[in-house]
């Protein structure tokens, strides 16, 4: 098991992370995870970062409208 902390975080930046979340239940720690990854290839592929950073505003605003499959309807359209 990794080592874990607390982090104190100001309410607005709580509420900023909350925006990003994928779906309700994602931990904070994945949301960080995750933005460290994008911050990092931002750093390494600029132009690939602008393409990715679109497309996951894209499939942010699919996931809040409900147009997305569920892990179980994937694999049943998917035959597996």
């Amino acid at each position: 098991m990794e080592n874990e902390t607390t982090i104190r975080l100001n309410t607005n930046t709580k509420k900023e992370l909350d925006l990003f979340k994928q779906y309700k239940n994602e931990s904070y720690n994945e949301l960080i995870r995750k933005l460290i990854y994008i911050a990092k290839m931002c750093e390494d592929e600029p132009k690939l970062s602008q393409k990715a950073i679109k497309e996951i505003k894209e499939s942010r605003e699919r996931i809040k409208k409900g147009e997305f499959y569920t892990e179980e309807e994937a694999k049943k359209i998917l035959g597996l």
